[in-house]
Order: structure tokens, then sequence, then C-alpha cells
């Protein structure tokens, strides 16, 4: 029973990964729960706290992704057209592959200022923004997933 929490949890934990990266998947919560299911096994790796620890840091992590791309683009001038560019930018740029991802919120959020009547001065600040905004979101995700992947593997 212990290898099939291995290979559920190496799933979980790689979907995680990428989730960090694709907007529809939740990384951090995912990695978390392949954490959860090494638990499940005959001898568990790990103790309660560390568990309370990284479910607070997986929450933390979780909610800011959700407030720095609009920090971002409100700090330099953003509306909420620019925001939802932003994020059609990134669900677009997926099928471009990773540059899509890069630049799609850039281009979208550029877009979404320009139709919300934004100059094009402004709407490339409130596009940097919200690309600055994205950028340390997906940092800030992906380190905690590969904090979490180096405990999954250190556990075994």
């Amino acid at each position: 029973m212990d290898v099939l929490w291995l290979v559920l949890g190496i799933f979980l934990m790689l979907g995680g990964i990428a989730g960090s990266v694709l907007p529809f998947l939740p990384g951090p919560p995912l990695c978390y729960v392949a954490l959860l299911l090494q638990q499940l096994q005959s001898e568990p790796p790990y103790t309660s706290d560390f568990l309370w620890t990284w479910l607070g840091i997986t929450i933390v992590v979780t909610v800011i992704d959700y407030f720095i791309p609009v920090y971002g683009t409100k700090k330099f001038g953003g509306t909420k057209a620019g925001m939802w560019g932003c994020m059609i930018g990134l669900v677009a740029g997926i099928w471009l592959g990773p540059v899509g991802i890069i630049i799609g919120p850039f281009i979208g959020a550029f877009i979404g200022e320009l139709i919300g009547n934004s100059d094009s001065n402004q709407a490339l600040r409130a596009a940097i923004g919200s690309f600055l905004g994205f950028l340390a979101g997906t940092l800030i995700k992906l380190i905690a997933c590969f904090v979490m992947a180096y405990y999954f593997v250190e556990a075994f």
C-alpha cells in the first residue's frame, strides 16, 4: 500500500509544480496533499507540527498569489480591464508554450488597458505592473512547491 501512496504523491507533486505556472491547477495545495498522502504510509514521515506549518504556508502562498498581480497592476496605475486582460492573456499564452505563459499576461494586460480607454503609455505601465505581479506570484508558488518536493523526496 505504501507504493500506492508514493505513486499518487509523485503525481500530485508533479501536478503541483506544474500548477505553480499553469493557472488552472492549484500548485501549492496539490503539493501539500502529496505530503498528506505520505502520512498514510505504515511509518508516517512527518510530524503534526510540520504538517500544520506547511498547511499555513500553503494557505498564505495561495492567498497571496491572488493579490500580488492585482497589487502590481494597481501600483502601476492599472484598472480591472488590465487585470482581466492579464488573466485572459495567461490562459491564451498556455497554448503557446513557456514563452506564451511569460508574455501572455503582459500582452493581455496591455490590450485590456487599451480596451479600458487608457492611453498607450498608461496601458504599458499597467501591463508591466501586472506582469511583474504575475512573475512574483509564480516565483513564490514555485519556491513553496520545490521546498515541499524536497521534503517529499527526503522522506524516502
